[in-house]
């Protein structure tokens, strides 16, 4: 069976990210690390070329494809959390790794990767037959910068923010 798995281009410190990466939240390991067979634009033999690992049980690869490349808000991960304990815990990861904060849960992090940290309630509100209430909740996040339950569970259920 064919699976889909993102490859994420680095210059050098593909390990580095995966190891990173792989220290935010359960589920998640590094799986494999192909060393470079000769030398190569990506490095010298021996280096790290490809790091296949996992985030949160989704597969993901780093390259270390040999020159620094931009990532755009074109694609982005997003890291679906628990509760609030966890979104600090991922954000503030993030933060102390050279990462910054954007708006609406996302940030970058030092490798200028886009991702957004959710709640995972976040959804359940969105998608909420009580359309004004779902609007609430989305005004609520689009004020935001790190995602805070408490004040989208309040905005949800039209509560002043106290």
């Amino acid at each position: 069976m064919s699976k889909l798995v993102p490859c994420m281009w680095f210059n050098g410190d593909a390990e580095e990210a995966a190891k990173f990466y792989v220290s935010l939240v359960p589920n998640s390991a590094i799986t494999h690390v192909q060393r470079n067979v000769a030398d190569n634009p990506s490095g010298k033999e021996g280096s790290v070329l490809v790091v296949e690992f996992t985030v949160a049980g989704q597969p993901l690869v780093a390259l270390n494809g040999g020159m620094k490349m931009e990532y755009t808000h074109a694609i982005s991960l997003m890291i679906h959390c628990d509760d609030q304990v966890q979104v600090d815990s991922v954000w503030n990861a993030f933060l102390a790794h050279g990462g910054k904060e954007e708006q609406c849960g996302w940030l970058r992090d030092r490798w200028g990767v886009a991702w957004q940290v959710v709640p995972k309630v976040m959804f359940e509100f969105l998608s909420s037959p009580d359309r004004a209430a779902a609007a609430r909740a989305m005004q609520a996040m689009m004020k935001m910068v790190k995602l805070d339950v408490d004040v989208l569970r309040r905005a949800f259920e039209g509560k002043s923010a106290a």
